[in-house]
Parts: C-alpha cells; structure tokens; sequence
C-alpha cells in the first residue's frame, strides 16, 4: 500500500525504467509520512555530485505545534542508491528529453521505500490517444 503516490506522473510520462530507493528521513517525517500526509505532486529527482535528491516533495511536520520553527517541508531529501544506479540517473538527467520522478512512497518492513522512474515526457496528442485508449478497454470490460 503505497503512503504517497504520483498519479499525474504516470499520465504526463512515459516510463522507461523503475528503480527503488531508500530516503533518508527524520523520525518526526517518517510518523507524518506513515500518516500518509507525504505528497509528491511537482516532486523530481536530481543527481548532484555522485548523490540522488528527492527534490520538491512535501511532508508537513507531524505536529505542527512542536516542529522546529526553522522546519522546511520542501527540503531536499537524500535518496539511497548504488553508486551504479546513480551514474545511470545522472547519464538519463544529462540526457535530452528525459527526467526522473518519484511514482510512489511505501512501507517495506520498518523502511520507506521510494520507486522512481526514468520518463520521457508525452506529448498532448500521446495523452489523448491514451484517454481514448482507457475508455475503450473499460468500455469491454463492461461489456463482456
């Protein structure tokens, strides 16, 4: 069960590739996180140095009352990877036409796990014929 996902990414994009990822949280995002008040709307991923970065993604305090008054919910938060997965980030960020999303926020074990996807942007003509698409195949199911 997914605490957080990107619905929109997965229309705007077209998925090329999916990596999981650890991310590196304080205690206090984790419990807001598992409340399921993470939200990944306009979140990216970008490769700085020989580092991947969840950039753009909310997590409003736990308790907003007792969160330090210098708490920024946007932060950059750091993404766990092997160094080879993070040379293929940075070749497909350096890549023309090609971005990095967050799809998703889960629970495995006691570890939030983060799934990415290497994505090429859709063109409006490509949404629409997948709109169409969509309604013709629940159409027959309907149907049948």
């Amino acid at each position: 069960m997914a605490l957080a996902e990107n619905r929109k990414a997965r229309f705007d994009f077209d998925l090329l590739k999916k990596f999981v990822a650890g991310i590196e949280l304080s205690g206090a995002e984790v419990k807001s996180a598992r409340e399921g008040k993470m939200s990944l709307r306009g979140a990216f991923i970008g490769v700085r140095g020989r580092e991947a970065w969840l950039m753009g993604a909310e997590v409003p305090p736990y308790q907003p009352k007792n969160a330090p008054s210098d708490y920024d919910a946007t932060r950059a938060r750091k993404l766990l990877l092997t160094a080879p997965e993070v040379a293929e980030l940075a070749d497909a960020e350096a890549t023309k036409g090609l971005t990095i999303v967050p799809l998703s926020v889960y629970n495995k074990g006691r570890f939030l796990k983060v799934e990415i996807a290497i994505a090429k942007g859709r063109k409006q003509y490509d949404k629409r014929q997948a709109i169409k698409k969509r309604d013709t195949e629940r159409d027959l199911g309907r149907s049948l």
